[in-house]
């Protein structure tokens, strides 16, 4: 079988998986779950034979483009078309791997959920959406997967439909990512009529041939949709609020698709904005405020989802600050490391929830033996903070050190693609940001698993599936750094390995926030017992799905608000001082958005739908009231007397017949 045939069938197995997911999923329920399973889990092996086949083994192969034109258009063709790099063969493994795990994983966290079909044949479809963005080598065709992506995600974030807030989630996070979509359509269109094709080698020929008339133009659009797309400063806000869906739902959307989709864009098309150097600044000033801001933001919450929501956001933040700087290797790498810790964190956060019965980092600090409860979890996901926070040997020390030696090139005046001041705005901020992500790391893990307090209740051993799938993951957290040499040619690298001054820089401010964060921790902990906290609902034999829908809805109940609790032992609190408010809340963003954009949006609804009824609607009112007077006066000289008719036919001729003389008497 041709290399480009296997490429074909790694997006289009889960597209057959999914339909055949809803069309057997009522009549046929017992294949429900090898049809969940098995067609990612190909998708994947055949995803990593593609990658062998087109790097001959050691990341030096040429791309693999092929194009067969799926519909005349008149103008601009579009192609139905595969273009196959190294950087498309590894982020397409990591797709499929992690959808992989997901589905694996779900199969035990959603075993009893009666809608688990529909929601397995959608992470399917989701997955072959991003399959298709990954190996698309025509941005029409991109942009069906873009959109499919968008689609899913609505219907996946609201699964738990029955709740407010799964309700609310869904819906804001289709609505934010569509704003984004406008204007990155525009973008679309745009560079196509600069270039004269869709095509994605087109494309890059023709910027490499200085045929772009609007860089500038066409990359803040582009940039705008990727901000949507990819939970960036100021579209963003979606994201932690995404956290009302199911767990596995949250970890295949932050590590492997959605989110990624954004970041894969930029890199593939890095030359359209490298074209510009303003786009370039822009698109590290939006990463720096992302970077910086979600870190503090993380630092600040309570439920635990939402810590990881603002954590990727900020490491999505590194990814752009790569690019901005002109680097898609380092991107790339940290967009696989990333992928592959993120996903365990928010799987591990999953069997948390179900063995504490909530979601509230502030209950789970007063809750003793849950570490030993849950002993796969806890080793697990201390191997995943440990790399989020880049200790070196894990995973996320060698990707996030190639984004700063990047950043520390640029400001330099080593890279003829950025200017300075992007280097050097990417670079402050992302050690600033790594001094707060060790902060919110270390502060998680203690207030999870060094709690104090009664035991937590037993609800329980997870599933086999659930804790397997983590040390799965486990595997290339703690070792995926360590290919940096091999995997540096699949990337259009020269070296991503880490230079003596980011690494010393970079590990020592990450040191320094995690013991910051733990001595904070020590002081404050004493505090907990004068301060119980409740909020914890689950009943001890309840599914894992059930346990986080409950520890949602009590939640709200118990603090007032699903990003924070009061809580005087929170070592976040003292570490932000008066800023802890306004950090837990987002900064206020959504407040911000509802007055700038809601109110006068509805306001001006109000208005339209004041004069649709009370002008409009008077006026056809009105003409109907006076044919209505205009019948009723004519009725009453409806008698049905036939001798009245001829009387009055009589006078009017006579009036008529006065009226001719005269007029003839006076020409």
């Amino acid at each position: 079988m041709t290399t480009t045939t296997l490429a074909v069938l790694v997006p289009l197995l889960p597209f057959l998986g999914a339909v055949a997911g809803l069309l057997l999923g009522r009549k046929a329920p017992g294949f429900v779950r090898p049809l969940a399973v098995l067609p990612p889990l190909a998708a994947a092996v055949l995803a990593a034979i593609v990658a062998v086949r087109q790097s001959d083994g050691h990341g030096t192969g040429a791309p693999i483009d092929a194009a067969t034109q799926l519909t005349p258009t008149g103008s601009v063709p579009i192609d139905l078309a595969l273009y196959i790099d190294g950087f498309a063969a590894l982020v397409a493994i990591l797709v499929a791997v992690v959808a992989t795990c997901v589905q694996i994983y779900s199969t035990g966290y959603l075993r009893a959920d009666p809608r688990y079909p529909s929601y397995a044949a959608l992470v399917s479809l989701f997955t072959s959406a991003m399959l298709l963005v990954v190996y698309s080598g025509d941005l029409m065709v991109l942009l069906v997967g873009w959109e499919v992506m968008g689609i899913c995600s609505y219907f996946l974030v609201g699964h738990y439909w029955e709740t407010r807030e799964a309700r609310a989630a869904s819906l804001k996070a289709f609505l934010v990512t569509k704003l984004g979509d406008v204007p990155f359509v525009l973008g679309l269109f745009a560079l196509a009529v600069d270039t004269g094709t869709f095509r994605i080698t087109g494309v890059l020929k023709s910027v490499a041939d200085n045929g772009l008339d609007h860089p500038t133009l066409i990359a803040l659009l582009l940039i705008a949709g990727v901000a949507g797309k990819s939970a960036q400063f100021p579209l963003h806000t979606w994201l932690p609020d995404a956290m009302a869906g199911p767990t596995p739902v949250s970890a295949l959307i932050h590590a492997a698709t959605m989110v990624a989709a954004g970041i894969y864009f930029v890199a593939r098309l890095l030359p359209v904005f490298a074209a510009s150097a303003a786009a370039l600044v822009v698109l590290a000033v939006l990463a720096a405020i992302t970077m910086v801001g979600s870190a503090i933001a993380a630092l600040a919450q309570d439920d635990i989802k939402r810590v990881l929501a603002y954590s990727t956001i900020g490491q999505l933040g590194y990814m752009s600050g790569a690019l901005a700087v002109g680097d898609r290797g380092a991107a790339v790498f940290h967009l696989i490391s990333h992928g592959a810790f993120k996903a365990l964190l928010f799987l591990g956060a999953g069997v948390i929830i179900h063995a504490a019965g909530t979601n509230s980092l502030a209950a789970m600090s007063r809750m003793g033996g849950l570490a030993k409860r849950v002993p796969d979890a806890y080793w697990t996901m201390t191997i995943a903070l440990l790399a989020l926070a880049a200790i070196p040997p894990f995973a996320g020390f060698f990707s996030k050190e190639a984004v700063l030696v990047a950043a520390e090139h640029t400001a330099l005046g080593d890279s003829d693609i950025a200017p300075d001041i992007a280097g050097w705005t990417v670079l402050v901020a992302g050690l600033l940001t790594a001094l707060l992500t060790a902060a919110y790391a270390t502060r998680l893990w203690l207030l999870a698993f060094r709690g104090r307090g009664a035991e937590a209740a037993d609800h329980g051993k997870q599933p086999l599936s659930m804790n397997a799938v983590l040390w799965v993951l486990a595997v290339p957290s703690l070792a995926f750094g360590l290919t940096v040499g091999v995997i540096a040619p699949w990337l259009d690298a020269h070296s991503l390995t880490p230079t003596l001054t980011t690494s010393v820089l970079g590990t020592g401010v990450a040191l320094v926030g995690g013991l910051i964060t733990y001595g904070s921790w020590s002081h404050t902990t004493a505090l907990a017992a004068r301060t119980p906290i409740g909020a914890v609902a689950a009943h001890p034999d309840a599914e894992p799905a059930i346990s986080e829908v409950e520890a949602m809805a009590s939640h709200t109940a118990a603090y007032g608000d699903i990003a924070s609790a009061p809580d005087p032992a929170d070592p976040g609190r003292l570490l932000l001082g008066r800023l802890h408010p306004h950090a837990a809340a987002g900064f206020h963003l959504d407040a911000v958005y509802r007055t700038l954009f809601q109110r006068p949006v509805q306001g001006a609804a109000r208005l339209v739908r004041f004069l649709d009824r009370e002008v409009v609607d008077t006026y056809v009112r009105g003409a109907g009231t006076g044919t209505r007077w205009l019948g009723t006066a004519v009725r009453g000289a409806q008698t049905g007397n036939v001798q009245t008719y001829l009387g009055a036919l009589l006078a009017g001729t006579v009036v008529l017949a006065i009226a001719a003389v005269l007029v003839a008497a006076g020409a």
